[in-house]
């Protein structure tokens, strides 16, 4: 690795300070990504602010509308393991419950997941799926505005991911397909009947990242059946397509997974 300079930052605000400072400073939570990604010198940050002992940062709270509420920092272990969120929200307990391989899901975190967006996460299905807010250390955003492309969200260079609320949802499940190597999806499809109605998000599939599925959700509201999305497939244009699989095959994968999913929310 490159020489780098590690602080350790005990508040959000220490941390927000030292990021803003840093000439290309990057947080470090779990580090599952970014650790790797520095051994292989495809990054070189002058600076590693660890969150990892930032007070607050952690945790996981059901909040008094029956959203439950978890802190960045929290790691997938723990989310699928959660009383709360296995009873409330199975499909995301499901979810995090077979993120990698165990030493990952103990060592990374929800907040490093969504802030990196890889195409291939699983959480920003869950994200879109469930209409989640992200709180920051300077602002809240919705699912929906947060993910804006591959590797992209709208947060500031010097903002920092402190926790994400869930909402309720009735009915909610995951399916993907991981790739036999990494394990990481070709297509994971989350869907949640929720007091808005359906909603079906897809990740690892997609050009742009995480998407939804306006025409499977509206086939769910007149009926939440897996039969009712067969038939039903995105793009092949949008579709990702590289060694592991076509852009057909991917969007056959998410309509398989999709009616996985409804099968297993039932």
């Amino acid at each position: 690795m490159y020489e780098t300079k590690y602080h350790r930052a005990s508040t959000v605000t220490d941390a927000a300070a030292m990021l803003k400072d840093a000439e290309d400073g990057k947080l470090l939570s779990g580090g599952q990504t970014l650790i790797p990604t520095m051994k292989q010198r495809l990054a070189a940050p002058s600076d590693l602010i660890d969150l990892r002992h930032v007070d607050g940062m952690g945790g996981i709270v059901k909040q008094a509308d029956g959203s439950i509420r978890i802190g960045a920092a929290t790691c997938h272990a723990d989310v699928a393991g959660n009383d709360d969120v296995k009873a409330a929200l199975p499909g995301l307990a499901e979810l995090a419950g077979n993120i990698g391989d165990p030493h990952v899901r103990h060592m990374g975190t929800l907040g490093g997941s969504i802030a990196n967006n890889d195409p291939a996460a699983d959480y920003p299905a869950a994200l879109l799926a469930l209409g989640a807010t992200i709180e920051t250390n300077k602002r809240e955003f919705s699912a929906e505005d947060f993910f804006t492309g591959m590797f992209e969200t709208a947060l500031d260079e010097d903002e920092i991911i402190t926790a994400v609320v869930f909402p309720v949802a009735s009915n909610t499940a995951y399916a993907k397909f991981p790739n036999p190597a990494s394990r990481y999806a070709m297509a994971g499809v989350f869907v949640a009947k929720t007091n808005a109605g359906a909603r079906v998000a897809v990740s690892g599939a997609g050009q742009g990242g995480v998407f939804r599925m306006p025409d499977m959700e509206k086939a769910l509201d007149a009926n939440w059946a897996a039969d009712s999305v067969v038939g039903i497939a995105p793009s092949e244009e949008d579709m990702l397509s590289d060694m592991h699989g076509t852009a057909a095959y991917r969007a056959n994968l998410v309509t398989v997974m999709a009616k996985r999913a409804v099968k297993a929310s039932a």
